[in-house]
């Protein structure tokens, strides 16, 4: 992604774009897993706040439809599914506590990347 540009109401989000608006699943668990408690938990307090405005906005288009704006912004909020579980429930350990290696599992996309 050249543009890492958002809609004008989430501009604020911008500088996280680059680092957690990724397109697949296999790049989304291979940030998590490979960025710091401190990376996690910063990513998941700029987000959470915006999260029902992210959703009602990227709501406005059919899925496969999203102008590139929206689906940065919709990959962000991806990311956050991905990451929120790892702050909520496991005190911010970027990878599953007590569970064997989970990149053994690679998620097979088809034809759509998001």
């Amino acid at each position: 992604m050249n543009d890492l540009s958002l809609p004008k109401s989430f501009e604020v989000l911008e500088p996280l774009v680059a680092s957690w608006a990724l397109p697949t699943q296999n790049a989304r668990q291979q940030k998590r897993i490979s960025a710091s408690k401190g990376e996690l938990r910063a990513f998941y307090e700029a987000m959470l706040p915006r999260l029902e405005d992210i959703l009602a906005y990227v709501d406005k288009y059919p899925l496969g439809e999203l102008p590139p704006e929206a689906e940065r912004l919709f990959c962000l909020a991806l990311s956050l599914a991905e990451v929120a579980p790892h702050i909520e429930l496991y005190g911010g350990n970027p990878k599953v506590p007590h569970s064997f290696d989970e990149t053994r599992f690679v998620a097979d996309h088809g034809a759509l990347a998001v």
